[in-house]
């Protein structure tokens, strides 16, 4: 098991590529990409189309451990819930990324943005929103509003994004999404849903000549990972997943 799987319900590595040409359509180029794709993980067995242009291919979700990888019109994705290994999932990864050029016509050049997505979903019956003011804080700023009389948190997502060079380039971002809306909060009647915690590391803009998808692929797995360790885990998903269990 991964180092993050007592973290949260749920974990997954998602990587997603997003090109400024359309990606092939063509029957026999779809079928060939994800028959390669099946060849080295056998158990992704279900294909199906979504949206008349959005292709995929993935494993049975019944065990709640999957894999998944998908052909959209100008993007190409692949992602791992809960995987058994970090490095299980990237390896996947780097296999979407190592055939793209060849069986899709991916060029460095075309790249828009490379992004590693490290996500947690927590299953909370409640007001999400309340639940995250409750676990992290929303600062001495706008403690005030809170203590308002009457007040309920209704909208509540913290988010930050960060540039770690000069060009801004390659980003952080550590971002929140909640499910709950004003009706649940008015009525009080609330479904079990995913709160879930984003960890995403992303490049914009073309590839340097002398560096492939999967080098910046592993560089950004990187650096999201060490965004998780020094900056998450201990200060956001140790304190939601504490909150919830009290409730």
């Amino acid at each position: 098991m991964t180092p993050y799987a007592s973290l949260a319900d749920d974990f997954y590595v998602n990587m997603n590529l997003a090109t400024e040409i359309e990606l092939p359509a063509q029957r026999e180029t779809i079928l060939q990409y994800f028959e390669r794709v099946q060849k080295r993980f056998p158990s992704m067995r279900k294909f199906y189309c979504r949206d008349k242009r959005d292709y995929v291919l993935e494993e049975d979700k019944d065990q709640g451990r999957y894999r998944w990888a998908a052909v959209e019109a100008k993007r190409l994705c692949s992602g791992q819930v809960n995987p058994s290994s970090i490095d299980d999932a990237l390896e996947q990864h780097r296999l979407v990324l190592d055939l793209a050029p060849a069986f899709l016509s991916v060029s460095p050049l075309e790249c828009e943005a490379l992004d590693v997505l490290f996500g947690f979903d927590f299953a909370y019956r409640g007001n999400h929103n309340a639940l995250l003011a409750e676990a992290l804080g929303v600062g001495p700023a706008l403690e005030r509003l809170g203590d308002a009389p009457g007040a309920r948190v209704i909208n509540y997502e913290p988010s930050l994004t960060i540039a770690i060079e000069e060009d801004c380039r390659i980003q952080v971002r550590v971002s929140t999404e909640t499910r709950t809306n004003a009706f649940q909060v008015r009525t009080g009647e609330f479904n079990e849903e995913q709160l879930s915690v984003y960890v995403t590391a992303r490049q914009y803009g073309s590839l340097d000549p002398d560096t492939s998808y999967v080098d910046a692929m592993d560089r950004l797995a990187q650096l999201g990972r060490e965004v998780v360790d020094s900056c998450v885990v201990e200060q956001i998903l140790r304190p939601l997943a504490r909150t919830i269990s009290l409730k």
